[in-house]
């Protein structure tokens, strides 16, 4: 079964106290996006295309290896993932959609997501089961429920697909659309997701906190 990865790298820094794209932060003297990319080949993706912020192009095709794609991201990442897979080769059998700000997702994850892919699954995401006490509350913040967490899940990237599922399903998601992810826009065309075991290394990086407990895993 081939394999192309999408990497969606075109968010702004800001929340993360960047002056940078967030996919150009260093984590231990590379940026992000080269530990995302290193991920998905390692874990037997056979291509990436990574989307990028035009006015950055270069920054990332500095930090990247030889043979990764390019493409012009969006303003969102919606957006942008449509940009990246207009430029899958039409005959790679699966896509892998992986955030630059989940670097130190171990390769063992991609081999998962593509194991169950190739074992017939359309769709699969990594998830981690809910550890806290979990609750619903009312717009006045006040608890109105607990959830029985047994039935609920974290989401973790990267998240897999049939090459011609993910392309239908972003054909059919209406024009300035946003859904929270690729495994929403697919199930939005009643296509059952298949779970698989995420890690908790495969935490996001999002603020400056973030960013330091990677900085300690490296180390580690």
């Amino acid at each position: 079964m081939s394999a192309a990865g999408i990497v969606a790298a075109a968010g702004s820094g800001l929340r993360l106290g960047a002056d940078r794209p967030k996919a150009l932060v260093p984590l231990a003297g590379r940026p992000l996006v080269a530990w995302a990319v290193e991920t998905l080949l390692t874990g037997g993706v056979d291509e990436v295309v990574v989307a990028v912020p035009a006015a950055d192009r270069d920054g990332f095709a500095a930090a990247l290896p030889r043979g990764v794609r390019l493409v012009e991201g969006g303003a969102t990442r919606t957006a942008s993932v449509r940009a990246a897979l207009a430029a899958v080769r039409p005959g790679v059998d699966a896509v892998l959609v992986h955030d630059a700000a989940r670097p130190l997702t171990p390769p063992a994850v991609v081999a998962r997501v593509l194991h169950a892919l190739a074992a017939g699954a359309p769709a699969v995401v990594p998830v981690l089961p809910v550890v806290d006490t979990t609750v619903a509350v009312d717009p006045a913040g006040t608890v109105t429920a607990a959830l029985d967490r047994s039935t609920l899940r974290r989401v973790q990237t990267p998240q897999g697909f049939s090459h011609v599922v993910l392309a239908e399903a972003y054909g059919a998601l209406p024009a300035g659309e946003e859904l929270t992810d690729d495994a929403a826009v697919v199930r939005a065309i009643g296509v059952p997701v298949r779970t698989v075991d995420g890690d908790e290394r495969a935490a996001k990086v999002t603020v400056p906190h973030d960013l330091h407990l990677a900085e300690l895993q490296v180390r580690r």
